[in-house]
């Protein structure tokens, strides 16, 4: 297996970021927000935790990294059918080529029993969705300009 790089500032914009958001409405709002705030990194969908194992794994349908590239953020929903949130951080932790790959919960729960554990399972930070779509915007704005300038751990993929 290849070793990980690092992906500076310069890189960031063409590294794909991949969303768990099982709610469609929340999707297509953050697609908006993601296209108004100019976000040039490919912007990947799934629906549930079992899609998101299976987009992390090259498994049928995302066996294509042409057109499914390994993506060097998680944004992830809680609260989804299937495999929650949580279930798929548990399950991300424990596979040692993916255990450093950066999570970002962004979910409407505001209970702080769901940060601190989400915290516990190794997710690297925690956002509560906005309501509205002008609030979105400006989260992402901020998200984006910081995202912009950390330094990532790629991930070759497994």
């Amino acid at each position: 297996m290849k070793e990980p790089t690092l992906v500076t500032a310069q890189d960031f914009g063409k590294q794909t970021i991949l969303l768990v958001d099982d709610n469609a409405d929340d999707t297509y709002l953050f697609e908006r927000a993601w296209k108004s705030v100019g976000i040039a990194n490919p912007l990947a969908i799934v629906s549930d935790g079992d899609q998101a194992i299976a987009y992390l794994q090259g498994s049928a349908p995302f066996t294509d990294r042409e057109q499914h590239g390994f993506p060097l953020i998680v944004l992830l929903d809680l609260n989804m059918p299937r495999r929650n949130g949580f279930e798929f951080l548990e399950w991300l932790r424990q596979q040692p080529p993916l255990r450093s790959l950066t999570v970002e919960v962004l979910t409407s729960s505001m209970r702080p029993q769901d940060v601190e554990r989400a915290m516990e399972l190794g997710a690297n930070s925690f956002f509560v969705k906005p309501g509205k779509i002008d609030d979105l915007v400006k989260l992402l704005r901020v998200w984006h300009q910081n995202a912009c300038h950390k330094t990532f751990l790629r991930l070759p993929f497994p």
